[in-house]
C-alpha cells in the first residue's frame, strides 16, 4: 500500500512537469544541492535542480536542429528506493531525441531516495523537455494576500473567449493503471497477475472479481509489464497499432481513451460440415474525472454462426417472443440471414471511490466470486445485467454487496410482451485469518416482482445471512443460498482453494445419507501452481467441481438461480461432477492455453414415458421430481462429457488487449440413451480470429 501511495504522485515537476498533491508521502528525493533546504522546499529544489541538469547536459541532435523541429520529449522515469534514476519510457518524434534523453538521464548521480513512513521508496515522474531547449527559470512566489487586478468588462469577455484555445491536451501516461476501473474479465489476462496477488503475507483479497486496476497495481506493476512488450515504433500508425490506445485525451483533472475493436472469427465444425464465423465490431471508452470518478463503456454489434452443439444449445434457451436464440454469455439474438444470429449488446460501469475504504459501482455487466476457473457461488456465465455494487475494505476484511436486476424470459411468465423481472442481492465477506489463510462467507437472496412491489428495500439490508435466517423461520418472500470459500497459500507459487454452496439448508436432509432431494449442495476444490517447474509465466491449475441434483432450482421456477435462461453459477447447471485441468503460458507477446474437462452429467430425459425432473436443468420444478429420497448425482440420462481446447496466439497491442489466435476444440458427448434433444455426438471445431479480449467466451458445456 505504501508503494501505491507513491504511485499516486505519478506526474510532478516544476516548469513543464505536471505535479500532483504530494501529501501522500513524507519526503521528496534529495539532490546533494538540496540537503540543507527545509522539507517544504524539497519539491521545488528537486524540480529546479533536475531541470537545470537536463538543460546543461542535453545536446539537441543535428538532424533535429537542421529541420527546425519544434515540440517536446516526454520522459517517464523513476527514482528508485536506492536513489538511482531509471528511465522507463521516452516518447519523441525522433529516435535521436529518445537516445539523447536516455543519455542525459544516465548521467544523473545517485541521490537520497524518497521516503514513506521513514522508509526508502520509489517514486515516478513524467517530464516534458521543450525543443528547442528553454532555460529553466524560478516561478514567482505567490502572495496569498494579494488581490486580483480589476479587469474591465471587455477584458473579461476577451479572456473568456480564449477559454477554448486555452484547453491543453496533456500526454497520456497510462492513467488507467492507477484508476478504479474494472479490469475486463479474461481468464488468460488475469492469470498474468494472479501470482503477484497470491504471495504469502499480503493482506489483499482475490475472490471478488472483476478487480479494479488500482488494487492490482499495488502488487503488479502494469506499467513495467507493458514497457517490456512495447515495440520501437515512431510513426503514428505503428504506435497506435502495436503499442497505444487509438485516441487519448487528458487535461488537468480528467483523462479518456477511445478505441475501436473487433472479435472476428472464422472456422469450421468438421463433424457437421458447418462453416462458422463471428463478426463483432465494437468501440469502447474509459476514463476518469477527478480522482474519485472513473467510467468504462463498450458497445458491441455482432453476427455469428457457431458449431452445431453451440447453436443447438443457444436455440434451446431461446426467449419468449419469437427470437430464435440466446447466445450463451451474451444476450438475446435475432435471426440473421437464414442460418445465423444477430446479437447486439452494451456493457459498462461508473466507479466512484470516495475514500480508500469504499468503492461504489453502477453498471451493466458481469461479476464473479471465487478463485477458480468455475464458481459455484456466482460466475460470469450468464448474460450481462444491471447491477449496483459496494466494496468495503478495511483491516483484514473486504465486504462486497451486489444488487442486481435479472429477467426470466420463459413464455410461461411473459405477460403483455414483457419478461418477468426478479432481483438478486449477494453478500460476500472475505477475511484474511492469517498471512496464508483466507475464508469467505457468501449469501445470495432472490426475490421476484410479485404484487407489483418492485424492488423491495427490505433486501437492501447489507447484513450477511439476515434474510437467510429469516427464511428459515418460515418467512418465504424469496429464495436464499449460502456458501463458504477458503484459500490457503502454501508458498508464493502454490495455493489451494475451495467453495461450498448450500441451497435450502436442511441439516437433516444434508447429513441424513438418504439422498433427499433437499440435499442441495455443491463443492469445489482446486490448486494453482505459478511459474511451474521454474518456467516464468507458466501457469497450471487443477479443479474439481461436484454439485448435487436440484441445486440452484426452485419449486417456484422464477426464484431459481438463473438469468436469461442461463445459470448464474456453473455452466453445467447442477447434477454433475467435473474435473478441469488448465495450462497457460506467455512469452513476450506469444501466448498459449490448454484446457481439458472430464465430467459426468445427469440430464433430463424429457420424453412422454419419462417426463420427470432429475435436477440437472435449473429451470425445472422440484414438484415434478421422481422421488423424495434416493436421489444420486448423475441421475436421469447419465452422460459422459469430455472437452479439450487448445489456443495459441500473438498479442498485437497490449494497451487494448488485441490478439490474433487459432484454436481447436474437441468435444465428446455420450448420453446413456439418445432422445430427440439429447443424443451422442462429437465435435471438432477449428477457429482462427482476431479479438479485442474484453470478456470470457465459454464453449465448454
Amino acid at each position: 500500500m505504501k508503494k501505491l501511495a507513491l504511485l499516486q504522485v505519478l506526474l510532478m515537476s516544476l516548469i513543464g512537469m505536471a505535479q500532483n498533491n504530494t501529501s501522500s508521502f513524507e519526503k521528496y528525493p534529495v539532490f546533494p544541492e538540496c540537503s540543507e533546504v527545509s522539507v517544504s522546499q524539497l519539491e521545488a529544489c528537486f524540480n529546479t535542480t533536475l531541470q537545470q541538469f537536463v538543460y546543461s547536459n542535453f545536446k539537441v541532435p543535428q538532424v533535429v536542429a537542421s529541420e527546425d523541429y519544434t515540440g517536446e520529449v516526454i520522459v517517464f522515469f523513476e527514482v528508485n528506493a536506492e536513489g538511482a534514476f531509471k528511465v522507463l519510457y521516452v516518447e519523441a518524434f525522433y529516435n535521436e531525441l529518445k537516445e539523447e534523453a536516455r543519455r542525459v538521464f544516465d548521467l544523473l548521480p545517485t541521490i537520497s531516495p524518497a521516503t514513506f513512513s521513514g522508509k526508502p521508496s520509489y517514486v515516478q515522474f513524467t517530464m516534458p523537455i521543450k525543443i528547442p531547449l528553454v532555460m529553466p527559470s524560478e516561478k514567482e512566489a505567490e502572495n496569498p494576500s494579494a488581490k486580483p487586478d480589476q479587469s474591465s468588462e471587455s477584458e473579461t469577455i476577451t479572456s473568456l473567449k480564449g477559454e477554448y484555445d486555452a484547453i491543453e491536451n496533456l500526454p497520456y501516461t497510462n492513467e488507467k493503471f492507477s484508476s478504479n476501473i474494472n479490469i475486463p474479465l479474461s481468464h488468460h489476462q488475469y492469470s498474468l497477475f494472479d501470482p503477484a496477488l497470491n504471495r504469502v503475507g499480503q493482506n489483499n483479497h482475490t475472490a471478488q472479481k472483476p478487480y479494479v486496476y488500482s488494487e492490482v497495481n499495488t502488487y503488479y506493476n502494469f506499467e513495467s509489464a507493458q514497457q517490456k512488450l512495447l515495440k520501437n515504433k515512431t510513426s503514428w500508425l505503428g504506435r497506435k497499432w502495436w503499442n497505444e490506445h487509438m485516441v487519448t485525451i487528458k487535461g488537468d483533472d480528467y483523462w479518456l481513451t477511445l478505441d475501436p475493436g473487433v472479435d472476428l472469427q472464422v472456422g469450421r465444425d468438421l463433424d457437421t460440415d458447418i462453416d462458422t464465423y463471428n463478426n463483432t465490431r465494437l468501440v469502447y471508452t474509459q476514463g476518469g474525472i477527478g480522482k474519485q470518478i472513473n467510467f468504462f463503456a463498450v458497445v458491441y454489434e455482432s453476427q455469428g454462426r457457431f458449431a452445431d452443439y453451440f447453436n443447438r444449445y443457444a436455440e434451446s434457451i431461446k426467449p419468449d417472443g419469437g427470437n430464435p436464440a440466446i447466445i450463451p454469455g451474451r444476450g438475446i439474438a435475432k435471426t440473421f440471414r437464414s442460418d445465423s444470429y444477430d446479437y447486439p449488446i452494451a456493457t459498462g460501469h461508473v466507479s466512484f471511490t470516495p475514500s480508500k475504504h469504499f468503492n461504489i459501482q453502477l453498471g451493466h455487466g458481469k461479476n464473479f466470486i471465487g478463485d477458480g476457473y468455475r464458481s459455484l457461488l456466482f460466475s460470469d456465465n450468464a448474460s450481462p445485467y444491471p447491477f449496483f455494487k459496494l466494496n468495503t475494505t478495511f483491516w483484514k476484511l473486504k465486504y462486497t454487496n451486489t444488487w442486481m436486476s435479472l429477467r426470466d424470459v420463459r413464455s410461461e411468465v411473459t405477460q403483455d410482451g414483457s419478461y418477468r423481472t426478479k432481483y438478486m442481492a449477494n453478500h460476500y465477506l472475505s477475511y484474511n485469518v492469517t498471512k496464508r489463510l483466507n475464508i469467505g462467507l457468501f449469501e445470495s437472496v432472490i426475490w421476484e416482482n410479485d404484487n407489483d412491489r418492485g424492488f423491495d428495500f427490505n433486501y437492501v439490508n447489507p447484513v450477511i445471512f439476515y434474510r437467510a435466517i429469516e427464511f428459515s423461520t418460515g418467512s418465504r418472500g424469496g429464495n436464499a443460498l449460502i456458501g463458504l470459500s477458503a484459500k490457503y497459500k502454501f508458498t508464493d507459487r502454490v495455493n489451494a482453494y475451495s467453495q461450498l454452496i448450500i441451497d435450502e439448508f436442511s441439516s437433516g436432509d444434508i447429513f441424513g445419507g438418504e439422498g433427499s432431494y433437499k440435499n442441495k449442495v455443491g463443492y469445489q476444490i482446486g490448486a494453482k501452481y505459478y511459474d511451474a517447474f521454474g518456467l516464468e509465466n507458466f501457469y497450471l491449475q487443477a479443479e474439481y467441481n461436484r454439485v448435487r441434483p436440484y441445486t440452484y432450482s426452485h419449486n417456484s421456477i422464477v426464484l431459481n438461480y438463473g438469468h436469461n435462461n442461463q445459470s448464474m453459477a456453473h455452466t453445467l447447471g447442477a447434477n454433475f461432477s467435473e474435473f478441469i485441468g488448465i495450462a497457460r503460458y506467455q512469452y513476450g507477446r506469444v501466448f498459449g492455453d490448454l484446457k481439458v474437462i472430464v465430467a459426468k452429467r445427469g440430464l433430463e430425459v424429457n420424453t412422454t414415458e419419462d417426463p420427470f425432473f432429475y435436477g440437472g436443468d435449473i429451470y425445472g420444478t422440484e414438484d415434478n421430481r421422481p422421488s423424495d429420497l434416493g436421489n444420486e448425482l448423475g441421475q436421469g440420462n447419465t452422460t459422459d462429457f469430455f472437452h479439450a481446447e487448445v489456443q495459441a496466439g500473438y498479442l498485437i497491442n497490449p494497451s487494448t488487449n488485441l490478439k490474433v489466435y487459432g484454436s481447436v476444440i474437441f468435444r465428446d458427448f455420450k448420453p446413456e440413451f439418445n432422445t430427440e434433444t439429447v443424443f451422442e455426438n462429437q465435435t471438432t471445431w477449428i477457429n482462427f480470429g482476431i479479438r479485442t479480449d474484453l470478456f470470457n467466451w465459454y464453449y465448454d458445456f
